[in-house]
């Protein structure tokens, strides 16, 4: 599905990620971990064409995509919840999830069912100031933004960051069923480790904008963790 080819990534002249190497196959779900500043961030703006530029190859269905703005990437079907959500606070519920529905195939620009079905309180919240919301119902938001998108494949950053608990088993359960009841392939830098070995098939590690480790998600062991993010 998306596929990093000995990809560097830059801010100005300086080189965040370095020779990267990272492959996801269709449906799956692969977490990318590590300390903070290692470059987790960077790997998705890398995907989305939001860094200053890049080189080698980036692949996303079978297409060479390095060269596309970041609206034909979304077009291709890449979402980005990003860290901190992006949503507007001044605009509704609905509106905010009418804005994904622009980088959808087609004219439609409906509110996606789905979307509401798996967050109730968006729902029934429509019209809603965003700004008014949680910090854990602006994520819901967010996400909602996302599949209204509808995405081959979903990039989540730090997605239960900073949440009420009881909002984050919400999340959490809504990325297990995308990605293991609609089989959307899902890239997910997420800090918890006992969530990342329950949802992931893969994982990778990144230490100085470089792959430190990467697997199965049966390799994601004490000791790697306590190697690449004990701080």
């Amino acid at each position: 599905m998306l596929k990093m080819n000995q990809v560097d990534s830059f801010y100005g002249n300086s080189p965040v990620l370095q020779k990267v190497n990272f492959s996801v196959g269709e449906g799956e779900l692969v977490s990318v971990l590590g300390r903070n500043g290692v470059g987790k961030t960077t790997l998705m703006r890398t995907i989305l064409g939001l860094t200053d530029r890049s080189s080698g190859g980036l692949f996303f269905a079978g297409e060479e995509i390095g060269g596309l703005s970041t609206h034909a990437r979304a077009k291709r079907g890449i979402a980005y919840v990003p860290q901190g959500r992006g949503i507007l606070p001044k605009f509704t519920v609905r509106e905010n999830i009418l804005m994904g529905t622009f980088a959808r195939k087609g004219k439609s620009r409906e509110l996606p069912e789905q979307a509401l079905e798996i967050f109730p309180y968006l729902k029934q919240n429509l019209h809603r100031r965003a700004g008014n919301l949680s910090g854990g119902q602006q994520q819901q938001l967010a996400i909602a933004r996302a599949l209204a998108a509808d995405p081959k494949a979903l990039l989540l950053d730090e997605p239960t960051e900073g949440i009420q608990p009881n909002i984050v088993e919400q999340i959490e359960q809504a990325i297990l069923m995308l990605n293991r009841e609609m089989k959307l392939t899902i890239i997910l830098v997420e800090q918890n480790i006992p969530f990342v070995r329950r949802a992931s098939n893969q994982f990778m590690v990144l230490e100085k904008g470089q792959v430190a480790a990467e697997g199965g998600i049966g390799e994601l062991t004490d000791e790697v963790v306590h190697r690449h993010m004990t701080v």
